[in-house]
């Protein structure tokens, strides 16, 4: 005797096979804020936090919040802070002090002066003016030419191969603004 079994197997009509899509996910969006830290050698203290304004700081809710109770904390503490707005859009940093309305901000903080602080306010016309990188107070401050550091990464990334000049600078700019520009841009050999 012989133990014979039967298995069915079922198929499926063959316009049903491979009937899947590609679907995409939601994931989480980590954005990751930079900013850089001097610390003293011997303590690890923090000495002076060097912090570039992004668009989520200035222009979300949520990150411009996040952004000015981390700011409250510095101004709190006895670190410096050298902050760099080159954000043309969105609300200014806030001061107690009424400021002309410029496109570009940069605050040097020094703790031990708080409440004052320099500002320097410059508008798209104009070269990024050379600041310094506040320390301790017996500590020689370090001498920064932004401008001249943001020509140097320009030039390095060779972003004058992959911009295109003759679309128009977004975010947009005033008037009077887009027209130095498109005459600073054919100067330049950069715009027809």
């Amino acid at each position: 005797m012989s133990n014979i079994s039967q298995t069915a197997i079922a198929t499926l009509p063959a316009e049903t096979e491979n009937k899947s899509i590609t679907v995409t996910l939601p994931l989480p969006l980590e954005i990751k804020e930079g900013y850089l830290e001097i610390r003293e050698v011997s303590t690890g203290q923090v000495v002076t936090v060097i912090e570039v304004i992004s668009p989520t700081n200035k222009l979300t809710k949520a990150g411009r919040k996040s952004y000015l109770e981390k700011r409250e904390k510095i101004f709190q503490s006895d670190t410096n802070l050298l902050e760099i707005d080159l954000i043309i859009n969105g609300d200014k940093m806030p001061t107690l002090t009424n400021i002309p309305d410029t496109d570009y901000h940069i605050l040097v903080v020094r703790s031990h002066q708080l409440p004052s602080a320099q500002l320097f306010a410059f508008t798209v016309r104009e070269a990024i003016p050379n600041v310094t990188i506040p320390l301790e107070q017996q500590e020689q401050e370090i001498k920064l030419d932004l401008q001249k550091l943001l020509l140097e990464i320009y030039e390095q990334a060779g972003f004058d191969l992959t911009l295109d000049y003759n679309q128009p600078p977004v975010p947009d700019l005033l008037v009077k603004d887009r027209e130095w520009m498109d005459i600073l841009l054919k100067e330049q050999g950069l715009r027809e």
